[in-house]
């Protein structure tokens, strides 16, 4: 098989699809790798290094597009690229189609096959791909509200940590799942006074076991989060349902309620968002002000963190990128029940269950 790996082209975005480990793998197994002139360079890579690697480089994106039967990415297909996928091409990266209707229906008159990372999913329910990513994401969280509470960039001027007689910030987490427990992680060490509400009780269990003391576990329901969000002064939204739009748990009231120069980071932004407030920003303006409380809603937060984002993704997605280009999509899904989930759009037609409810389309799973 023919795999390709373009540059990215979302702003900001500086993540490759493959590391040059992952080239050498795919060869060794008898496939050919097509990457885009200097597409590794945000991530350190070289075309010399891919080159070494095995890989051919080509000048532009619409060759490897032309010339590719699998195209491996990190962030979904942007308008321009739209025309450049072809029928039957495979297409497995990132995609978050749940709100995103206008690329859904690009991905369906194309016919393409595309496997979303993020609902590849495990019998215990656990997500490989979206892991490394959303550990990230949420430590990342932490460090870009804590860095817009200062005074100078708007923010209500509260050090997370306090000092001595002086109040510690206060950090409230929505969702106790991956970024969830980093972005607790990261507001701990920072020595903040932390908060997580999740909705499943065992989490809970596991998090008030890991963390002890150092953090305030709640149940996530209407009441708890209408108390905690006045006296928050960061607040991260970290919920997650697998391929489906994140629900809204904080309303533009609530946010109203928030002093001045509060923080609001939505990891869940890619998803829609789990606060009514938030809408997409990108990393060359990353924030906008709502009632005085600043949000930060980026949706491909760890792209600035390229070289660490791009092997720890590549550690997870070159398993199922072998068995791909080995059997092809029909054949690895029929043998990988968390591969099959993660199919998405398949001849035309949706092809993930929930992605169909949301955006209100027809669900024609892949017959196996």
């Amino acid at each position: 098989m023919i795999i390709g790996v373009p540059k990215e082209i979302k702003i900001s975005e500086n993540r490759v699809g493959l590391v040059e480990g992952g080239v050498k793998a795919l060869i060794r197994e008898g496939h050919k790798v097509l990457v885009e002139k200097d597409a590794g360079l945000g991530s350190g890579i070289t075309n010399e290094q891919y080159e070494k690697a095995g890989a051919q480089i080509l000048d532009s994106k619409k060759e490897v597009y032309a010339k590719a039967d699998m195209i491996i990415k990190v962030k979904e297909p942007l308008p321009e690229e739209y025309p450049m996928l072809r029928e039957d091409q495979i297409l497995y990266t990132y995609l978050h189609l749940a709100p995103e209707p206008v690329l859904t229906k690009a991905l369906l008159e194309r016919k393409v096959k595309g496997i979303a990372y993020e609902t590849i999913q495990l019998e215990d329910g656990s997500l490989p791909l979206l892991v490394p990513m959303s550990e990230v994401a949420g430590r990342m969280s932490t460090l870009v509200g804590a860095s817009y509470l200062q005074r100078d960039r708007g923010g209500k001027g509260v050090l997370l940590g306090g000092v001595p007689g002086v109040h510690r910030g206060r950090v409230t987490i929505l969702g106790g799942g991956i970024s969830g427990i980093n972005a607790a992680k990261m507001a701990v060490g920072l020595g903040a006074h932390v908060t997580i509400l999740d909705i499943n009780a065992k989490r809970l269990e596991y998090l008030d076991d890991i963390f002890g003391n150092k953090i305030q576990t709640l149940h996530s329901n209407i009441t708890n989060i209408e108390k905690q969000i006045p006296i928050t002064d960061l607040l991260i939204g970290a919920v997650l349902v697998p391929g489906a739009k994140a629900p809204h748990l904080v309303t533009k009231d609530m946010i109203g309620q928030m002093e001045p120069g509060s923080v609001v980071v939505d990891i869940a932004v890619d998803q829609g968002g789990c606060i009514e407030t938030c809408r997409p920003t990108s990393h060359k303006e990353p924030t906008f002000t709502v009632n005085g409380v600043i949000h930060y809603c980026v949706p491909n937060m760890p792209g600035v963190f390229s070289r660490t984002s791009t092997y720890a993704l590549t550690n997870v997605t070159l398993k199922y990128a072998v068995m791909l280009a080995n059997l092809g999509v029909e054949e690895a899904c029929a043998k990988d029940k968390a591969l099959y989930k993660g199919l998405n759009v398949y001849g035309g037609y949706v092809a993930y269950e929930q992605v169909a409810r949301d955006l209100n389309l027809p669900f024609k799973p892949l017959k196996i």
